[in-house]
């Protein structure tokens, strides 16, 4: 016994007598590649997000009857720099980049976007800075890919972690940035990209680390619906029941947002006078349901705490789609989920006004879990993004509502380019 003892003694001290090894890849060029791009992408979302916070306090003074003028203006301005500085294109161009121009994503039109959304967003267009942030960071993170000289699934990696990077640092949510440049891409493709996951969460935890230091930014919900409390197994059928509902408000924004894509494209019309259309729509739905002005991140907590009748929630919801709608047709920038999980509020309110007895957390999660997952298709992203930005801890009722709004979507995807190839 003492000899075996004596033994093992002397393996610890020879262990101990080695110098510390690392693992070689902390050290690696690669790791510091997606470090630094983390790092870019949580400065350039921060200084995003000052600018986009200043513009909104400058332009928010202006209410009533003003927001139809503010809003027409700041769609004609939108127009013209996309119409002199070229157009940055939207999600569509950046998935068919990924997927089929070996994950090149071209930074030359950033100062349009950046210019244009900024107008857009902060002027009150039913859109957020989302997509804006993904294609400025996807597009850095291709930009440092070429100057190292990266090629191949090297380069479309660091595209994609460029995206996870801008995605993750406005929603605080790691992981969830992560799959979701991967879902976005295509939902029965996303496995041909798993190499770039690893990148893709490196990236995206130096990108939220610095956006929390520049915007001071806490680690809590920004939606507090964390007082639901576990009721029974009947739990997961209403939160299905809630979402079927929910994917049907999916459908009806899809086909509202084709009805007015069909007239906005009718004929075929200048891109400044396209948005200088929209601002005038915009305004005047903006001035009769205020609550329906901007994307919805301060809006769904105004909601949450208010008190309105169910005549207005019905309005609000009606005319908070059509203004999406509306925003993503007449050439507007920006993105559509946080606008989407509005819409889920919105609808979960509503199904508490009919029935008092349910549970509003859970009405409210699984609509807005329902209706991005029918649209977007990523319900695994969509499930971990809000059960972070609500602090709903109870994970399973959310990933029952994604899934259920993920295999109601229409055969034909709302983003074309997630079509089969």
């Amino acid at each position: 016994m003492k000899l075996k003892r004596r033994r093992k003694l002397v393996t610890y001290l020879n262990l101990l007598d080695q110098p510390i090894r690392f693992n070689p890849f902390l050290f690696s060029r690669t790791f510091l590649l997606w470090a630094l791009l983390g790092l870019i992408g949580g400065v350039i979302a921060g200084a995003y997000w000052i600018g986009l916070e200043f513009l909104m306090h400058k332009l928010a003074f202006f209410n009533g009857w003003q927001v139809i003028p503010v809003m027409a203006s700041c769609g004609l301005l939108a127009g013209l720099v996309i119409h002199f500085f070229g157009d940055p294109g939207e999600i569509n161009l950046i998935v068919n980049n990924i997927r089929f121009n070996k994950g090149k994503l071209d930074p030359k039109n950033n100062p349009s976007m950046i210019l244009s959304s900024l107008v857009c967003v902060a002027s009150g267009g039913s859109l957020g800075p989302e997509a804006p942030l993904v294609q400025i960071t996807g597009s850095t993170g291709t930009w440092i890919g070429k100057l190292f000289r990266l090629k191949g699934e090297e380069l479309r990696s660091l595209s994609i972690a460029g995206m996870a990077s801008g995605f993750t640092a406005l929603f605080g949510a790691p992981l969830g940035g992560s799959l979701f440049a991967l879902e976005i891409l295509h939902h029965k493709h996303a496995a041909e990209y798993y190499k770039a996951i690893i990148p893709a969460l490196v990236a995206s935890c130096f990108s939220y680390l610095v956006f929390a230091v520049i915007i001071q930014l806490g680690l809590g919900p920004i939606w507090d619906l964390s007082t639901y409390e576990y009721s029974g197994i009947f739990d997961f059928g209403y939160a299905v029941l809630f979402a079927i509902i929910g994917a049907a408000f999916g459908w009806g924004f899809i086909f509202s947002t084709r009805f007015f894509k069909s007239i906005f494209e009718y004929r075929s019309i200048p891109i400044y006078l396209k948005t200088l259309t929209g601002g005038i729509l915009l305004g005047i739905i903006a001035y009769y349901f205020p609550l329906t002005r901007y994307f919805g991140h301060h809006e769904i907590n105004e909601l949450l705490s208010s008190e309105f009748s169910l005549a207005l929630l019905v309005a609000i919801l009606i005319f908070k789609i059509i203004a999406i709608s509306i925003t993503v047709t007449s050439g507007w920038r920006g993105g559509f989920i946080i606008p989407l999980f509005f819409v889920g509020a919105t609808l979960g309110l509503i199904f508490h006004k009919l029935f008092p007895a349910i549970n509003l957390t859970l009405a409210v999660v699984s609509c807005m879990a329902a209706i991005n997952a029918c649209v977007t298709r990523t319900p695994m992203s969509t499930t971990i993004l809000l059960a972070t930005l609500t602090g709903f801890g109870h994970f399973i009722p959310i990933l029952f509502a994604s899934l259920t709004g993920y295999f109601l979507a229409p055969r034909i995807p709302f983003i074309s380019s997630q079509k089969e190839q």
